[in-house]
């Protein structure tokens, strides 16, 4: 079993996120009125409080905390989390945590140049 994220053929293909926190790298699957996002985060990464449209993940690898509102819960691999749109939410990575997520917002982030 592979531990990389994504084969070659996919992160040459898909753009890769210009994300503005250190420890990130995404790649973006971009379509008209939506963002899929393949995310690889370091385990010293923390993402702080923001919000943006709904958002659904699914967690590939790793483990993190993910507090949505006032609620923080532990999502491991094979876990999904739903972010309404508008909801402050904010993330802490305790391990190389890898995960999909699906964007409402089909700008959320820009390819790098």
């Amino acid at each position: 079993m592979s531990k990389e994220l994504l084969p070659e053929f996919i992160k040459k293909l898909l753009p890769e996120a210009d994300i503005p926190f250190k420890g990130i790298n995404a790649w973006i699957a971009q379509g008209s009125n939506f963002q899929i996002v393949f995310l690889d985060i370091n385990p010293i990464t923390s993402i702080p409080p923001h919000t943006h449209g709904e958002q659904f993940g699914v967690v590939l690898e790793g483990e993190m905390s993910l507090t949505i509102g006032e609620k923080t819960n532990k999502y491991v691999k094979g876990d999904t989390y739903h972010i309404p749109r508008g909801v402050e939410h904010k993330a802490e990575f305790h391990t190389q945590f890898k995960a999909l997520d699906f964007f409402e917002d089909s700008n959320r982030y820009s390819p790098k140049v």
